[in-house]
């Protein structure tokens, strides 16, 4: 009797493997084989440990998508050539959830955004949604919905708001570009006319005379005090200066100045420091260069704290640290530096963010040629 030959093996030109972090958890990666070249691709996905039944279901939809990617590269490999285009599905919900624990694993704060998002998406889509069905008109129609038909509690949202649920499912689908799952992302094809509108922000800033009572008036805390001024007359976030070390403060030819790369834009900038400015930067003393020039409490805290401060100073319009950014930028325009120079001060990525200031600015001067209206008369 003729012996039954055992079907040849086929090796798979990708493999799905794990590397193990210092966390615990494992990345995920390709390790790809191809005409006597090695490659490898990090997907940029996470295994967390199994503590509990969450952490299993969220590592059974990490994998799920990990071997759709992988599907998708042996298919390109194997029938790029001859011109072979087939899609491995990728439901959205699942990406989601995969976005979300990667931001986790990035230290960013956006998780229940993206949770809230997520349950958006679902009441809108379903949960069938594949990633490649997402095309402008499924934009469009889920604007659509979140202006008309998405109601919590029975309240309509502040565009603000919605938004943000928008901007959660561009950054999801910007990674799933990252990842090669989708070609582009249809959000970003969208008109300005036809995203979600906002509108024009009423910044609160003080003015010279209110920064002035600020000054002249004690606070508790002078730690926060100083960090506030300190803000006035450079314009950084509260964010930046919490983290701003005695290495980033340096001098350059006679001239202090910080090189701080700042902590939402990620831009860094080499911002000189005025003398007024300087008044308010505590003494480096026997301070170390990775220590910080302030010992501030929580951003939180810190808005309670001065709030007493500012109104002790008569100063009873909306105030928070942040006011104090926009006060730099305002006083900057009011004494007469251009708008592009206040831009680059303020680390801003365009100048077009720096323009509502210029607006504030054009109000005052219109405010100001108007005194004299009926004096005359």
């Amino acid at each position: 009797m003729a012996r039954v030959r055992k079907p040849t093996k086929i090796k798979e030109p990708v493999h799905l493997r794990m590397k193990a972090l210092s966390d615990g958890s494992k990345s995920l990666y390709l390790d790809i084989y191809r005409d006597g070249k090695r490659t490898y691709e990090y997907l940029k996905m996470y295994i967390i440990p199994e503590t509990d039944n969450n952490a299993r279901k969220q590592n059974q939809v990490t994998m799920t998508a990990a071997n759709a990617i992988k599907s998708k590269r042996i298919i390109e490999l194997t029938n790029g050539e001859a011109g072979i285009e087939t899609k491995e599905k990728v439901f959205l919900l699942d990406w989601m959830e995969i976005y979300k624990k990667n931001q986790e694993k990035h230290d960013k704060k956006d998780g229940n955004q993206i949770k809230v998002a997520t349950r958006i998406l679902k009441a809108y889509a379903g949960e069938r949604t594949t990633l490649d069905q997402i095309d402008r008109k499924f934009c469009l129609d889920y604007i659509d919905y979140l202006y008309t038909e998405y109601r919590p509690k029975g309240k309509r949202l502040s565009n603000f708001t919605l938004r943000n649920y928008c901007r959660v499912l561009n950054s999801a689908l910007n990674a799933a570009v990252r990842a090669k799952l989708i070609v582009a992302n249809p959000l970003n094809e969208l008109e300005r006319s036809e995203k979600i509108r906002l509108p024009e922000s009423k910044r609160s800033y003080m003015t010279i005379e209110e920064v002035r009572a600020l000054i002249a008036t004690p606070m508790k805390n002078e730690a926060v005090k100083s960090a506030y001024l300190f803000s006035c007359f450079c314009g950084l976030r509260v964010s930046d200066i919490v983290g701003l070390k005695w290495k980033d403060v340096f001098i350059d030819r006679g001239q202090y100045r910080l090189a701080v790369s700042m902590q939402k834009t990620k831009e860094p900038i080499y911002l000189p420091l005025s003398s007024e400015a300087l008044k308010w930067m505590p003494e480096r003393g026997d301070k170390t260069a990775e220590d910080h020039v302030f010992d501030l409490p929580s951003p939180s805290m810190m808005n309670i704290l001065i709030k007493p401060w500012a109104k002790a100073a008569g100063i009873d319009k909306r105030f928070t640290f942040h006011t104090a950014r926009h006060t730099f930028a305002t006083m900057m325009l009011t004494l007469g530096a251009d708008l592009y120079t206040t831009s680059k001060l303020l680390g801003h990525a365009d100048v077009k963010m720096t323009q509502v200031y210029a607006k504030i600015i054009n109000k005052k001067k219109d405010s100001a040629v108007n005194l004299v209206n009926g004096l005359f008369d």
